[in-house]
């Protein structure tokens, strides 16, 4: 084992040439980064997980009552013990032949088979309450951490000049403001790490796990070999748009469109004008290009400057993403239930009629939900 961690901590994959571990050592005139540090989110992790629990119960629901937001629901499946056998041991997607069979067993049309598995599926999901009080959770949390990632920096030099990232690197001091800075959004990505098993699934959940372990790494890495303060600055950027997407989601499901729609568009100019212009041409350029000059590359510099590559492929999807549903809402203004997500969405299409009514009398649902409905079932899904 002391064999494993001197390689894992080898002073010539963390440090610039000529650092060791001993220069970095806490004094009484200097406080450094120190790895046992992020000991702490661990607990802090598990503290964030349970004061979302009392956040979302005693805050955030009763918000979402008085909004009328009621927890009901989709339309409950008419028992059947067959269908509901096919449903859990074999498929929940059955296929035209499975259909036709089950149609015969039964003596129902394939229509209403078809409904039945699409309502079972929807009793799965969960109600808007539960979203709307995920959301409201994420809202506050990433309201008051961007606004104290502003409050912080602005009083940093190197917020107006990068280059300040770099000067006497790596012997710059930690501050109990940034330790607390690091230590918080550390704790959060660990607690979304712990939670999105259990959270609403969406449709890019391999995506937001990888988008959340490279933060973890991204964290862990710049505050290990005292790149923190381009660290404060890349969480700070990414904070940025957290808040308006997690708003409109609230007011999409608070059935304000108008504001839902005025939140999206503000939410999609801050992400496209952060993620792909500011930090490529700031971040990115102090990391890759100002850091060689001053300080020259060591083989922890490769790792993080590929790490932010990661990042910034992922903001490209998303804005990728972001701009096809806005392209899509405006040439369509309103969209099939076909397009819809199947997650945020409350429910598919949905048909009132019992089963085994005549297929030709049947009538279908299209519900429509302007443009927000189209942009939001996109969008839900890219928090980050």
């Amino acid at each position: 084992m002391a064999g494993i961690l001197a390689w894992f901590w080898n002073e010539r994959f963390w440090l610039p040439h000529n650092v060791t571990w001993a220069d970095l050592k806490n004094t009484e005139e200097a406080t450094f980064p120190q790895a046992e540090d992020l000991y702490l989110a661990f607990p802090l992790a598990f503290c964030m997980l349970m004061v979302r629990l009392i956040f979302e119960r005693f805050v955030a629901k009763p918000c979402a009552i008085a909004l009328n937001i009621q927890a009901n629901g989709p339309q409950i499946a008419q028992p059947n013990a067959i269908l509901e056998k096919v449903f859990t041991a074999i498929t929940k997607h059955p296929d035209e032949k499975r259909l036709e069979g089950l149609s015969k067993q039964l003596d129902w049309d394939v229509r209403s088979i078809q409904r039945w598995f699409r309502q079972r599926r929807n009793q799965e999901k969960p109600s808007t309450l539960k979203r709307f009080c995920e959301s409201m959770w994420k809202f506050s949390y990433g309201l008051y951490i961007f606004t104290y990632g502003i409050r912080f920096l602005k009083k940093t030099p190197w917020l107006w000049n990068t280059r300040h990232c770099w000067y006497n690197y790596p012997y710059q001091p930690l501050t109990p403001d940034l330790h607390y800075y690091y230590i918080l959004e550390l704790s959060f990505y660990w607690s979304l790490m712990f939670s999105q098993f259990t959270d609403i699934k969406r449709k890019d959940f391999g995506v937001m796990f990888l988008h959340h372990l490279v933060a973890i790494l991204l964290i862990t890495f710049s505050y290990v070999n005292n790149m923190a303060r381009v660290g404060t600055l890349i969480l700070c950027l990414h904070d940025s748009a957290d808040a308006l997407l997690e708003a409109a989601k609230m007011a999409n499901y608070a059935k304000f469109q108008k504001i839902c729609d005025l939140l999206f568009v503000m939410f999609a100019m801050v992400f496209i004008t952060t993620r792909l212009g500011i930090f490529p041409l700031w971040v990115l350029n102090t990391t890759l290009f100002e850091s060689w000059e001053i300080v020259g590359p060591y083989p922890s510099w490769w790792v993080f400057n590929l790490l932010l590559l990661v990042i910034q492929g992922l903001n490209c999807f998303w804005s990728y993403l972001i701009v096809k549903i806005a392209c899509k809402a405006i040439s369509k203004g309103k969209v099939s239930k076909d397009d819809r997500s199947d997650i945020e969405s409350s429910s598919d299409e949905e048909d009132s009629e019992p089963p085994g009514k005549n297929p030709h009398t049947a009538t279908t649902t299209n519900g429509t939900s302007g443009t927000n409905g189209y942009l939001l079932t996109g969008a839900c899904a890219m928090d980050d």
